[in-house]
C-alpha cells in the first residue's frame, strides 16, 4: 500500500492547490483512483468530466513522465490490493455479472493499451534479433502461466529451429535449463504469488551464464532481479486471478515480429502443416 498512500498523498497536494481544474480532478481521482487502470486518457477525461489535456497536466504534476506512467503506477496498486486468489474471488460475491463484464473489458483494454505503448513495443522490438541469434530458446511457466509457457515454445519451435518445447516432465525445468549457457534466452512466466520453480529456474539460468527474458508482474518480481530485460505484464482486471491476456499477446507479438523477419519461418510452418494434414492430425476441409 506504499504506493497508493504516495499517489494519494500526491493527490491531496495537488487538491490543496490554486489551479480549480487540476484541483477538482484531483478531488475527483482520490474517490476514483482504480478507475485509472482501466481507462485511456480520453475514457477518463469523459468520465471525470475534464479534457485529455488536463488529465496529462495532472499526471506530470504528480511526478510522473505522462499518463502511461501514472497508469502503470496506478495499475499496480490495484493489481495488489488482492494479491490472494481467494480474496479476488470473495471481492467478486454478489456483484451482478454485467458489472463483472463491463469492470473486465475496461480493464483488459486498459491492460493492452499500456502494452501498446511506446515504452513497451520499443522493448519487444529489442528482443527480436537476439531471440532469432540465440542457440537456444528455452522457456519456463508452471500452473496458470503454463499454457502462455507451451504456446510460446510449441509455435516457436515450429517456426524456428532454435526453440525447446517447454519442459512438461518431472524434473525437466532443471534437465532442460542447467545445460543453457551463454548463448542461449530463457523465456520466464510468473506473477505474484510467483511460482518457486520458475524463479530457480532463472536462478540456474544466470549461474549458466543464460540471458533471461522476465515476463512478469513487476519490476520487483523475483524474476526480474539480474534479468536480461524485464517485461512488465500489465495484469489488472476483477478475475479471480491476475489477467493473463497481456502475457498471450505478448508472446504472440514476438513470434510474429520474428517470423516477419525469418526467412526460413513460413517454409518450416508450411512443412508442419503438410505433415499433418498427410497423416490425418487435421480434419480434411470439406
Amino acid at each position: 500500500m506504499h504506493q497508493e498512500t504516495e499517489i494519494r498523498q500526491a493527490l491531496i497536494r495537488v487538491a490543496a492547490g490554486d489551479g480549480p481544474i487540476l484541483r477538482g480532478f484531483a478531488v475527483w481521482l482520490l474517490d476514483n483512483l482504480a478507475v485509472v487502470a482501466f481507462s485511456s486518457i480520453r475514457s477518463l477525461a469523459a468520465q471525470a468530466g475534464t479534457n485529455p489535456n488536463t488529465v496529462t497536466r495532472l499526471a506530470r504534476e504528480l511526478g510522473y513522465d505522462g499518463y502511461d506512467s501514472f497508469r502503470s503506477a496506478v495499475q499496480q496498486v490495484v493489481q495488489r490490493r488482492n494479491t490472494r486468489y481467494g480474496e479476488r474471488a470473495q471481492a467478486l460475491r454478489h456483484r451482478s455479472g454485467a458489472d463483472i463484464w463491463e469492470e473486465a473489458l475496461a480493464a483488459n483494454l486498459g491492460n493492452v493499451e499500456a502494452l501498446f505503448s511506446a515504452e513497451g513495443m520499443e522493448l519487444l522490438e529489442s528482443c527480436i534479433e537476439p531471440l532469432l541469434s540465440a542457440r537456444r530458446v528455452h522457456t519456463v511457466g508452471v500452473r496458470s502461466c503454463f499454457g502462455i509457457a507451451h504456446y510460446f515454445s510449441y509455435v516457436g519451435a515450429h517456426a524456428f529451429p532454435n526453440f525447446i518445447e517447454v519442459p512438461v516432465t518431472p524434473g525437466g525445468i532443471l534437465d532442460q535449463v542447467s545445460d543453457a549457457s551463454a548463448e542461449d534466452i530463457v523465456v520466464a512466466i510468473t506473477y505474484e504469488h510467483y511460482s518457486v520453480e520458475v524463479v530457480r529456474a532463472c536462478h540456474i539460468a544466470r549461474n549458466c551464464g543464460a540471458r533471461v527474458l522476465a515476463l512478469t508482474d513487476s519490476h520487483s518480481s523475483p524474476i526480474a532481479e539480474g534479468a536480461w530485460k524485464v517485461v512488465r505484464l500489465p495484469m489488472a482486471g476483477p478475475q479471480i486471478m491476475p489477467s493473463l491476456t497481456a502475457a498471450f499477446i505478448t508472446v504472440e507479438l514476438l513470434l510474429s515480429a520474428m517470423a516477419a523477419r525469418s526467412p526460413d519461418a513460413a517454409e518450416r510452418l508450411l512443412a508442419f502443416e503438410a505433415r499433418m494434414e498427410r497423416f490425418g492430425g487435421y480434419v480434411p476441409d470439406r
